[in-house]
Formats: C-alpha cells, structure tokens, sequence
C-alpha cells in the first residue's frame, strides 16, 4: 500500500522549473513571456539591450527628470524580460536619482545583462 502512495505523491518539482535568478537573465522568466519562442527571446533581447543602453545614456544626461524617468522605464523593461539585477539597480537609481553608487550600479547591471545576452547570441 506504501508504495502506490509512493507512486502518485507529486514530485518535488511540482511548482515548475526554479527561475535562476542568479543569471543576469532569467531565462525561465524569459521563456514564460515569449511562451518558449527562441526567435523571439532573442529578438526581444536585443530589444532590450538597446533599450537599456538608450536609458543609460539619459542616465548620465545629469537632468534628474529624465534620468528618474530613464530608471522607470529601465526598471519595467528589464523586468519583463527577466534582467532582475537590472530591474533592481534602476529601482534603486529612480528612489535615489543622482547617487553615484546607484548609477554605476544600473551601468554594471546593464553590462552584465549585455555581455550574457551576447553570448547567448553567438
């Protein structure tokens, strides 16, 4: 009897696979969104990486309005294709808009998120 109720108990995998947050892109998070489309994670990649490099050059701009506007859309954008570092440095930039440390950490972030999107892309 033990072992029918062995046989039918869910696995410890129930919930689905772990997002790896740890990666400078989730790529669990990311295959959710474009439901397992490879063409499409990858365009929505470059996507963006163009977005985020756009955002931090009104970043470094200096006028605390576009940079505190900058980090919102940064925030959102890399929220949505799973760049949680990203994500997090640009939440902390737009709640402490022209601190040093928190600029170099979205530049770091989005690097980071730039350098492992490449290599994905090779």
């Amino acid at each position: 009897m033990a072992a029918v109720s062995i046989a039918f108990e869910a696995p410890d995998n129930s919930n689905g696979p772990c997002p790896s947050k740890g990666r400078p892109i989730d790529l669990v998070h990311l295959a959710k969104q474009t439901m397992g489309d490879k063409a499409l994670e990858v365009e929505v990649l470059k996507i963006f990486a163009r977005q985020a490099r756009a955002c931090l050059q009104e970043v470094s701009s200096g006028d605390a309005k576009k940079m505190q506007a900058a980090a919102h859309r940064l925030k959102g954008a890399a929220s949505a294709v799973g760049a949680f570092q990203v994500s997090e440095a640009a939440d902390m930039l737009e709640n402490n808009c022209g601190d040093a440390a928190c600029m170099a950490a979205v530049g770091a972030a989005v690097v980071e998120a730039e350098n492992f999107i490449l290599k994905l892309s090779r």
